[in-house]
């Protein structure tokens, strides 16, 4: 009998988070609602209940190394180990102030979430991931993180001004490929993978979801297609296993 899917989502009780928990469900992998706000939490496990989606809540605070060891003791305990871990939580605190003026304490909440929650997650969580046949690891990156992107006049990322965000996510990215390559050298079979959603019209950096998909943000679904393409896969055969570790392309 195969194993089951279970899924961790940080961040998912609303936003892109929620709707990557709707379809991965729907597809018949058992997700784990990872969230910091109890009550928020079990209300998105309702609403996916309410939407024929099975799904448990993890008390999930990405800051928070208790709150993190806690999480991963409590999947260690119900299944013993975790096939897929999508690191979804994210913020943006700059609000569009300007680097010469930017405080450097906006910029540490940044990477609070972005990079170093991101990291300490991933971390407690390998252990779990080791044990699973064949593991993922998804990082919901940005294309705002991109250097090359940021330089180029005619790229959407050209006039944007949130230094401690895209830095972290410009971090976020350099984690995902030191972290790929080590594993590729291992026998561990897990992929490490980035994933830009473009802009999508969620409630994020302190714009609505209607201010955003006014300016021609795409939809939660439409954001989340490439992740949920990258968590439903076929299992990888372990001979091609290494060309498969990086970031996703945007």
């Amino acid at each position: 009998m195969d194993q089951q899917t279970v899924t961790l989502i940080t961040g998912a009780n609303k936003g892109m988070g929620l709707e990557i928990a709707l379809e991965l469900g729907q597809r018949g992998q058992t997700i784990l609602v990872g969230a910091r706000n109890r009550e928020r939490g079990q209300a998105a496990v309702t609403q996916l209940a309410e939407q024929g989606v099975q799904a448990t809540f993890i008390q999930l605070d990405v800051t928070d190394a208790t709150s993190i060891a806690q999480a991963a003791q409590q999947i260690k305990a119900d299944y013993g180990y975790l096939s897929i871990l999508i690191n979804n939580a994210g913020a943006a605190f700059d609000q569009h102030q300007a680097p010469a003026t930017l405080p450097t304490s906006v910029m540490r909440r940044d990477f609070d979430i972005n990079f170093f929650g991101l990291i300490d997650v991933t971390q407690a969580l390998l252990p779990l991931l080791l044990k699973a046949p064949a593991a993922r690891i998804i990082n919901i990156s940005s294309m705002m993180g991109s250097l090359t992107a940021s330089l180029m006049p005619g790229a959407e990322t050209y006039r944007a001004s949130a230094v401690g965000y895209q830095a972290s996510k410009a971090a976020a990215n350099m984690f995902t490929v030191q972290l790929a390559k080590q594993l590729a050298a291992t026998d561990a079979t897990i992929t490490v993978n980035a994933v830009d959603p473009g802009m999508v019209a969620t409630e994020f950096g302190g714009s609505s979801a209607a201010t955003a998909q006014a300016r021609g943000a795409k939809t939660p679904a439409e954001g989340i297609a490439r992740t949920v393409a990258l968590a439903t896969r076929p299992t990888i055969d372990t001979a091609t296993f290494t060309n498969t570790h990086g970031i996703v392309p945007w």
